[in-house]
């Protein structure tokens, strides 16, 4: 999982500019991703986690059905997708031998200027366009 990605997840759940301090907090927390290590960046939610869990684990009841579900949802789906994408945010840090980046960046240009290439070429049967992809990155 690119690290600048699930900055943008969390933005996009949270808003450059969430009102409650839990969410200001997990925005900044967020922010910090690509500076910091596994284990310091765990130790970090965790510490997030039990100073606002009572916050996150909220609930509101709905008065015309009788349900109960969470309070604030949006900051739940961005906590939670740290902590789903936990493991694969710092594959980098795993292999450094390998000299793999944090962030997806570098990929996504390529595929775009070949995706570019291959709209010129709109007729293509996807046996021929399989094959062009293949001599894109081969000869690259």
């Amino acid at each position: 999982m690119c690290q600048f990605h699930q900055i943008k997840i969390i933005v996009r759940h949270l808003t450059r500019k969430p009102k409650s301090p839990a969410a200001q907090a997990l925005r900044a927390l967020s922010l910090t991703l690509t500076e910091t290590t596994q284990a310091a960046f765990e130790a970090a939610l965790k510490r997030w986690y039990e100073q606002y869990a009572a916050f996150l684990n909220e609930r509101s009841v709905n008065e015309k059905t009788g349900h109960s579900h969470y309070t604030h949802k949006r900051l739940r789906a961005a906590y939670n997708s740290l902590k789903r994408h936990l493991p694969w945010l710092f594959t980098c840090e795993h292999f450094p031998d390998l000299g793999i980046p944090n962030a997806t960046n570098l990929l996504e240009g390529k595929f775009s200027e070949m995706k570019q290439l291959l709209r010129c070429h709109r007729g293509l049967k996807k046996e021929r366009k399989l094959r062009f992809i293949k001599d894109y990155f081969s000869k690259k």
